[in-house]
């Protein structure tokens, strides 16, 4: 499998450093109908279907901490401040992103931390903790954004009851940039745990594992992520940390006393079910940030990636039911119910979503391929009658005429 070639982009890059100048590119580009790619730091430019355009516009100019305040939990950040940035300052006021913000750019060939706070809140990103914390989209306040008309508004606050009506900021979130460009975006921060366990079993078969984890889940450990990594898959995170033999991954985190009696007492129930091991504090943490960042499929290839999310309880046999048809490797996030998904081959969207269907439905969204199967292949699940038509509508108002993003997510 060939290397991973980075998508054609646009002929010209433009960087506008405030809201004003990048109102005026719009209107630019409303004037003469010229579509526009919109970026950050061009971290998910393999996100999505390719889009061809003339020109790009990048908030990479745009940067910068507009407020912080650790005692009232919410920071702002101008949208072209690397999210590594971010997490960085929080982290020094021991604090953290509660939504544990997957980083893209390493499945798609580029270095790790990259990516911006406006390509996070784009794309709607979360990790493990999504489970029980939710997805970026439950952690934005409010935002200053750029439509597609050339307009500059405001949606949402700096606390979180403050709306009326339709949640703009929530509405935008996940709209890849075919809405509207954010130029400003405010976020909730939360209290960073004093401690992390992860418990981890052995040797489990992926149905025995979704039992596991789902046992686990259900008790009153207050677990906060559970992932399982089945043979040879488990060996390419954490640089081989946990050896090949299937692993099943549970964390715990919180006040140190806590964690240690909740991790003994979850402990002493998995152990009756295969043998545990147990990762402390930093090398837990590097476990959860590999689970996250899709580790064990960045292979410098552009083997097609899947992204799955579906009942939990149902993965495993979705999974074997691929496995008889084509070359899969598969993992799961989420108690199993985000299935990350490596084919050998092609991308075959129909072949997946038709087993998906099979298995309870969900949503499949393709996350890496060729600049040649994106364009080619539904890379987001297709919608519904109703809620496309609904799509349609929010293009309609906020960007009449197509000009950002055009193809990306359709």
């Amino acid at each position: 499998m060939s290397a991973i070639q980075h998508s054609p982009v646009a002929d010209e890059t433009l960087r506008p450093g405030t809201p004003a100048e990048l109102r005026e590119i719009v209107a630019g580009a409303l004037s003469t109908a010229t579509p526009l790619s919109v970026e950050g730091a061009a971290s998910k430019r393999g996100l999505g279907r390719p889009v061809q355009t003339g020109r790009t516009v990048s908030t990479a100019a745009m940067t910068g901490i507009l407020f912080y305040e650790p005692e009232e939990l919410v920071l702002s950040a101008r949208a072209g401040t690397p999210i590594a940035e971010i997490e960085a300052l929080v982290e020094a006021h021991g604090q953290r992103l509660d939504f544990e913000p997957m980083d893209y750019g390493p499945l798609h060939g580029r270095e790790r931390g990259l990516g911006t706070i406006g390509g996070v809140i784009a794309c709607n990103l979360s990790g493990p903790r999504r489970l029980k914390q939710g997805a970026a989209r439950d952690h934005i306040l409010g935002l200053s954004a750029v439509s597609g008309r050339a307009e500059i508004f405001k949606a949402g606050g700096r606390v979180v009851k403050n709306v009326t009506g339709y949640d703009l900021s929530k509405g935008l979130t996940g709209s890849y940039g075919t809405l509207a460009i954010s130029t400003e975006l405010t976020i909730k921060v939360m209290p960073k745990s004093a401690a992390e366990t992860t418990l981890v079993l052995r040797g489990l078969e992926d149905e025995a594992a979704a039992g596991a984890m789902a046992a686990a889940m259900g008790s009153s450990a207050e677990a906060s992520g559970a992932a399982h990594l089945p043979y040879g898959v488990a060996g390419r995170i954490a640089a081989g940390a946990l050896g090949r033999e299937a692993a099943t991954l549970v964390r715990l985190d919180g006040f140190g006393p806590s964690v240690a009696a909740r991790a003994a007492h979850l402990g002493a129930a998995l152990a009756r079910v295969a043998p545990l091991e147990r990762f402390e504090g930093e090398a837990s943490a590097t476990l959860w940030r590999d689970v996250r960042d899709a580790a064990p499929f960045v292979d410098g290839t552009e083997r097609p990636v899947w992204r799955v999310s579906m009942t939990p309880t149902r993965a495993p046999g979705f999974v074997l039911a691929l496995r008889m048809q084509l070359g899969t490797d598969a993992f799961y996030d989420w108690q199993g119910g985000l299935v990350w998904l490596r084919l050998e081959a092609g991308a075959e969207a129909e072949t997946l979503r038709a087993e998906l269907a099979r298995h309870g439905g969900g949503h499949a969204t393709l996350v890496r391929a060729a600049h040649s199967e994106r364009a080619a292949v539904p890379v987001f699940q297709p919608q519904a009658s109703a809620l496309a038509a609904l799509s349609k509508r929010l293009k309609d108002q906020f960007d009449p005429q197509g000009i950002l993003n055009p193809g990306r997510m359709v």
